[in-house]
């Protein structure tokens, strides 16, 4: 396929093509060997999601990469795979492919662009900055006609960036808000200037949790790069195990997906690990990008009061503000992170959906959903535990 001498191709494998060409476009807006806006579309990450077999055959999630040339070099690429369910997404259509199904149709497969398992916003279109606008319509084009030609009911692109968002919805795109919490860093200078913030009864209320916590009887320890050792692999699968079985049924990734991780993306991690007795007991999977610590996974094998919010919320905003990152997101779902200073952002998502009828129905849907949204994330913001009144004491 061809778009203004743009030749969209696609590969079925990340190890078809270099990591330097690919991040090339996944990195384009950092200097060379800098860090990465986020780690998640870099050819390190995808590739160890391929090899350790997390993607791939009967998994539901087979990889069709998009690549974009103009005269030989590559301009653009997204990480595209054929999906035969809605498993590991965190932006639902459930009800879409029930309502499609209910009434005669096929849903699945269908095509996604997406980082699998991982509900962190960034770059979704990848594109070198100089043919920026130009890469981007030419792979929302091919995506769009692969997915026609081959008689698949829709394409979804999700957890983009607003502009991504804006831009394909100006392509025809349906454009789809939701929203999670994530924790903003106003060059706080540590902890408590932060905890400064808050209303009192709030934040007497963090106080108490990070001293139980802190109480449980062991230690908690940040680690990264080279202090992350094997061995800290063996005891979070456990704790992964524990927390995929009860969310999800199985886990989404493989034991090897960790094993690759250590040896090609410990530089991109922080791993929070409490250990009780001389044995890990809970951890915490998080990784860095260049202005933002992205929290993935916990889990643990004992239960401890409060040691979840300090694990997952509470050493992250310590690391953002040691290492001057500007917000933490803490993942998918959770109101429960409000009453710890994370509030409500949007995050965007574009859909393309065959069935002239359907597309209609998901549109006048998604006006409402996002009205719906809009109200919920200016609630909630009212709700925050941040203090109304600039003087009020401490």
């Amino acid at each position: 396929m061809r778009d203004s001498q743009i030749e969209i191709t696609m590969l079925t494998s990340l190890a078809d093509i270099p990591a330097t060409e690919w991040d090339a476009c996944a990195c384009a807006d950092g200097a060379p060997g800098s860090r990465p806006t986020d780690p998640f579309t870099t050819h390190r990450f995808l590739l160890a999601l391929e090899t350790s077999g997390s993607v791939g055959p009967r998994t539901g999630w087979q990889p069709r990469y998009l690549i974009a040339r103009q005269n030989d070099e590559l301009i653009g690429a997204a990480p595209m795979y054929v999906k035969s369910h809605s498993q590991g997404e965190y932006i639902f259509d459930h009800n879409w492919a029930h309502a499609y199904e209910n009434a005669g149709g096929r849903y699945y497969p269908k095509l996604q662009i997406a980082v699998p398992f991982t509900p962190a916003t960034g770059p979704r279109l990848l594109a070198r900055t100089s043919h920026q606008a130009a890469a981007r319509a030419a792979l929302v084009q091919g995506a769009v006609q692969l997915a026609a030609e081959n008689g698949l009911s829709s394409l979804h692109i999700t957890f983009c960036t607003e502009e991504e968002a804006l831009a394909g919805a100006q392509m025809g795109l349906l454009h789809r808000v939701t929203q999670q919490f994530h924790w903003q860093n106003a060059e706080y200078s540590d902890f408590d200037d932060f905890l400064r913030t808050m209303s009192s009864r709030k934040r007497k209320n963090i106080r108490k949790e990070r001293i139980t916590a802190q109480e449980f009887g062991g230690t908690i320890s940040a680690l990264t790069g080279d202090q992350i050792r094997p061995e800290h692999w063996d005891a979070f699968w456990r704790f992964y195990q524990d927390t995929g079985a009860r969310k999800w049924g199985t886990p989404y990734l493989t034991r090897a997906f960790f094993e690759q991780a250590h040896e090609t993306l410990r530089d991109d991690i922080l791993l929070v690990m409490a250990e009780h007795g001389g044995k890990p007991i809970a951890g915490a999977l998080n990784f860095i990008g260049r202005d933002t610590l992205f929290g993935r996974y916990w889990g643990a094998i004992e239960d401890h009061p409060c040691l979840h919010f300090e694990i997952c919320y509470y050493q992250a905003i310590d690391y953002a503000i040691a290492q001057g990152l500007r917000r933490v997101e803490a993942g998918a779902q959770g109101e429960h992170k409000l009453a710890r200073g994370y509030l409500p952002r949007p995050t965007h998502s574009l859909h393309w959906i065959a069935d002239q009828g359907l597309s209609r129905a998901v549109a006048q849907y998604l006006r409402a959903e996002r009205a719906a949204v809009d109200e919920e994330i200016e609630v909630l913001t009212n709700f925050g535990p941040f203090r109304k009144v600039s003087g009020e004491s401490e």
